[in-house]
């Protein structure tokens, strides 16, 4: 299965890649014409996403799944889910929560094949300990749950790790991975 994976691009319109995926999947902070421009273009069969904390908290327009606290089950029997937001660096904002919020809100998610997040996890892929430092929740949840896949942004970088077993990918503008 081929993913295109985005994450925090701040143009309006896709002007990325038109190979074909299977599958788009939004890290957060990328505007929604640009969600649907880039499967149109990538002629994907489904489209998922996860709120960035630069993202307004208004729906995801259709066909455009929010993965949220949500699980998706994919047509190859792969199950998808996802977290929303950063921690929360300011006081006001969408999508931002503290590292106890995270910790609550993380523990509802089932295990699941691929995790979507904005965020990355704590210790992995980090930029600085104050905006974007990583959710201790979701490296819990690598531990306790050993996703095949972990796809995040907000961390402004392209990284790959691997923590465990679970393959860690951090995403600035858009890649093209195959699972």
């Amino acid at each position: 299965m081929r993913l295109l994976i985005l994450a925090d691009i701040d143009a309006f319109t896709w002007t990325g890649p038109s190979q074909p995926a299977t599958l788009v999947v939004s890290c957060g902070d990328v505007y929604d014409p640009v969600i649907l421009g880039a499967a149109k273009a990538c002629s994907a069969a489904q489209i998922v996403a996860v709120k960035g904390n630069h993202d307004v908290p208004s729906a995801f327009p259709p066909p455009i799944t929010d993965l949220h606290l949500k699980v998706v089950t994919l047509a190859n029997g792969m199950r998808i889910g996802g977290f929303n937001g950063s921690w929360r660096y300011k006081p006001k904002g969408s999508f931002l929560y503290s590292q106890d919020e995270a910790s609550t809100l993380v523990q509802q998610l089932p295990a699941v094949d691929i995790l979507v997040a904005h965020n990355s996890p704590a210790g992995v892929h980090e930029r600085d300990a104050d905006t974007h430092q990583g959710f201790a929740a979701l490296t819990d949840y690598i531990r306790r749950h050993s996703p095949r896949l972990l796809i995040h942004g907000h961390q402004h970088a392209d990284r790959e790790t691997v923590v465990g077993g679970t393959r860690v990918v951090g995403v600035y503008g858009s890649m093209v991975i195959d699972v």
